[in-house]
């Protein structure tokens, strides 16, 4: 029995006898008071107010009370001054008999005053007075209960313990002390005991009996059936069963509080169908695909949030519609009856196609209709998921434009030349026409790049391709197939003299400055080769291998200039082939060869180092230098094997020369960069040390500068490692570059070499004293070994040795020279004093 049984009306007649207490408060000692009462949700609601309460005044004070009840879990029911808070200042329980709560008279002086002694004793008085009408009106609605009860009664009832054992589940009933008194055979058969007589803490120790202890007090505070908790089974291991435990408070016929009965069921089941549906509905909502969910004729019954997105139709407007408003027009009525017969027979549909927002626009979407069938395979629904695939299409579109384009220049990239170039030969021998293929490359771009930087050559670029296709006609192409490289297909030309009138015009937009960003200007010059259609080649490998040859011819004339295919010029790249195809047999061959050449310390002339040369000794061209096959070894992925011959055959004879008793200080091999960057490099260092016997300490690798510079991550991770065994690491050339300190304080480096362009000049050049003086100083602050290159002259000598650069190599010290010269030079070194 608790206050819901007790008619409001009934509350609210008796309530008018409680005015004159609240009046006589408002009156005597200036406190508004305002008596609240529990609904069924157990939310605070107004019964009745002090007359000098506005209506907002009264709305403020139960916001303030009940933002109070939330903070507080105890009320305090007499105050001292020292106790005093904030508006309101006083609140007091109205309690039932039952102990369940009904509501709360709350006692406020408007002003933050304190409340006095008197108004406390009236306001006890008055909580007293209400609390007696509310037990009479409880009294009085629970005799009437009871003869409804008594009248209706059968005849013949069963026992307390005979329905509580018909009930599924745990049934106990708990007297005031917490102690079983009944319980069905469930529980006994569960808990492994009977708990009559017993009580929580003897049951399940302290810290479950203290929950179960809060939940008998709350029930019986609330009046009415809660649920107390619903949980996983501590007893279960495995945390798939999940009970939900009801508690409520026992009254008495004569309306008193006797104990507590409690019911505890087993709702896994109907946990995991929530959860089911909390899933369903939470990927419904959440998905990033749109979801359509129509009725079996066809109209719109559901749609998620992505649905809205990417239609742009709101959920009320598509609710009863049919999935028509979204059709682009782009369809007939013949894919649509494949598409529904599809659904129908096979109970799904999958393809792309193009629909129509709200706002008119069109998308592609990715679809797939299912049908949903009843337990009579009855389709019941269909459901549509689809994505908008608007940006995976664009995606796609610029993968082939780039594919087939230049991303700097927009012009076609080499693939799309060549498809341009057969399309061209075709449609010159239909027309028994001519063609013209000119290969046009900037002189000299490189130096841009490398003094004013890569985005100054872009934007060159930019501009040079920019006039290239302003100057032809719609019907030729113009394309970039790599770096400064440039490709003109000129169609339908008569003669070599029309081809000769265009290429003279392109030649003359390199005559007008190019003015960049900056307002900087640039002259540039051009090297230009023709190839022609039918004379030079039937097909486009050919042309386009003829026009290369030519605009080298151009640039070994001297650049700015153009040059027709002749047959003296494909003879040169046809040796040039032939010594690409010889070099394949040089290691095999026992053709390439080492020379050594020594690094003195220019203080004590004494061999502080040697560096190992690679020679090719040709059969038929005689000995070759580096220069002239190191980089074709490149192209033709050979340089890694050709590298690690060098290395292994110089770690070899150091180490024959330290077994000999010869100290030479370290052996220098230079390091390509494609052979740098190879993963298992330091791999096939250390195996090479390993084999040959030689240390770490006494092998020094050499980088170029340039190449550190355009691949700096990868470099210097392998560099570290090297660096690591305690192998020395030298960059080759250096000054050549960009020679900053931002990279150079991260290389792991011991050694730099002063390139020779920069020695050579030394003596006559100032710039080239001011560059190699800012290389030593440069080295010596970074505690690096400076050592400078192609040393010929002893002026040249002198000036690095004034500077601070302590060794050199280059013809005024030795020549390269052979193995057993090398052995000699350390063997006189070795028995020759030290000065």
């Amino acid at each position: 029995m608790d206050y819901q049984q007790v008619e409001l009306s009934k509350v609210q007649d008796t309530a008018k006898q409680w005015l004159p207490g609240l009046q006589l408060l408002e009156r005597s000692l200036g406190a508004h008071a305002l008596i609240a009462f529990l609904d069924h949700d157990d939310a605070l609601q107004p019964l009745l107010a002090s007359p000098a309460l506005a209506e907002d005044e009264q709305r403020q004070l139960m916001q303030e009370v009940t933002a109070k009840r939330i903070t507080e879990t105890a009320f305090t029911t007499s105050m001292t001054p020292t106790d005093a808070v904030p508006a309101p200042q006083l609140m007091i329980e109205l309690f039932f008999p039952t102990q369940a709560l009904f509501g709360i008279l709350c006692l406020c002086t408007g002003n933050d005053s304190l409340l006095c002694d008197d108004a406390l004793i009236f306001a006890d008085n008055l909580a007293g007075r209400i609390q007696r009408d509310l037990a009479r009106l409880q009294q009085h609605s629970l005799s009437q209960l009871n003869q409804q009860r008594s009248q209706s009664t059968p005849p013949s009832l069963p026992t307390l313990q005979a329905f509580i054992n018909s009930i599924e589940g745990h049934i106990w009933i708990k007297n005031l002390q917490g102690v079983y008194v009944c319980a069905n055979h469930n529980v006994s058969r569960d808990w492994g005991t009977s708990p009559i007589g017993k009580n929580d803490l003897q049951l399940f120790g302290p810290e479950r009996s203290a929950i179960f202890d809060a939940a008998d007090r709350n029930a019986i505070r609330s009046g009415k059936p809660i649920v107390t908790e619903e949980c996983a089974d501590a007893d279960d291991s495995d945390q798939s069963r999940w009970l939900e435990t009801t508690k409520s408070p026992v009254i008495s016929e004569s309306g008193e509080v006797v104990g507590v009965i409690g019911m505890t069921r087993n709702i896994s089941q109907r946990k995991a169908f929530q959860d089911q549906l909390s899933l369903a509905a939470t990927v419904f909502a959440n998905s990033v695909e749109g979801v359509l969910i129509t009725d079996r004729h066809g109209t719109i019954i559901e749609v998620n949030n992505a649905f809205t997105d990417i239609t742009g139709y709101r959920r009320e407007e598509a609710l009863s519609l049919n999935p028509r408003i979204l059709k682009s027009g782009r369809y007939d009525t013949g894919f649509y009856e494949a598409m529904w017969q599809s659904l129908t027979q096979e109970g799904q549909w999958q393809g792309e196609l193009w629909n129509r927002r709200k706002g008119g626009s069109l998308y592609p979407q990715m679809t797939t209709l299912s049908a949903v069938y009843d337990d009579h395979q009855r389709i019941r629904y269909y459901v549509a998921v689809f994505a908008d695939i608007s940006e995976q299409k664009q995606a796609e579109e610029r993968l082939a434009h780039m594919a087939y384009h230049d991303p700097l220049t927009g012009l076609p990239n080499r693939a799309k030349m060549q498809a341009e170039l057969k399309l061209a030969i075709e449609r010159a021998e239909e027309h028994h026409q001519q063609m013209a293929v000119v290969f046009v490359d900037v002189d000299h771009f490189k130096l841009i790049n490398d003094s004013a930087g890569h985005l100054v050559g872009d934007e060159v670029l930019c501009e040079v391709a920019k006039r290239l296709k302003q100057q032809v006609r719609q019907v030729d192409t113009v394309a970039r197939i790599g770096g400064d490289e440039f490709v003109v297909l000129l169609s339908g030309i008569s003669d070599s003299q029309a081809a000769t009138a265009v290429v003279s015009k392109l030649m003359a937009l390199f005559e007008r400055p190019i003015v960049l960003g900056s307002g900087d200007q640039l002259r540039l010059t051009s090297s230009l080769g023709i190839a022609l259609y039918p004379q030079d080649g039937h097909d486009s490998d050919t042309l386009l291998k003829h026009a290369d040859n030519a605009m080298y011819r151009a640039k070994q004339q001297g650049r700015n200039s153009f040059s027709f295919f002749t047959q003296a010029q494909n003879e040169r790249s046809l040796e040039h082939l032939k010594l690409q195809s010889d070099l394949h047999d040089a290691v095999a061959n026992h053709e390439l060869r080492l020379n050594y050449q020594p690094q003195y310390e220019l203080a004590s002339n004494r061999i502080v180092g040697i560096e190992a040369l690679i020679r090719w000794h040709h059969p038929r061209l005689g000995v070759l230098a580096p220069a002239r096959f190191i980089s074709i070894a490149e192209r033709m992925g050979l340089i890694t094997d050709i590298g690690l011959w060098v290395l292994t055959q110089a770690c070899h004879q150091a180490s024959q020369w330290l077994s000999q008793g010869l100290e030479f200080g370290r052996i220098a091999v230079n390091v390509a960069g494609p052979q740098l960057l190879r993963r298992n490099f330091t791999s096939e260092v250390q195996a090479v040390l390993k084999q040959t016997g030689c240390p770490a300490s006494a092998l020094e690798l050499e980088v170029t500068e340039n190449f550190l510079i355009q691949n700096p991550d990868d470099a210097i991770r392998n560099l570290d490692q090297l660096r690591a065994l305690g192998i020395h690491i030298a960059i080759d050339d250096f000054g050549t570059g960009y020679s900053s300190l931002s990279y150079l304080k991260r290389l792991p480096l011991t050694t730099l070499k002063i390139d020779q362009s920069f020695v050579h000049g030394i003596s006559v050049d100032n710039d080239n004293q001011v560059i190699a003086k800012a290389i030593i100083s440069m080295g010596n602050s970074l505690a690096l070994n400076v050592i400078a290159e192609g040393v010929e002259t002893r002026e040249q000598a002198q000036f690095l040795a004034q500077n601070g650069c302590r060794q050199a190599q280059g013809f005024l010290l030795s020549r390269p020279v052979g193995e057993s010269v090398m052995q000699k030079l350390l063997t006189q070194q070795q028995t020759s004093p030290l000065v």
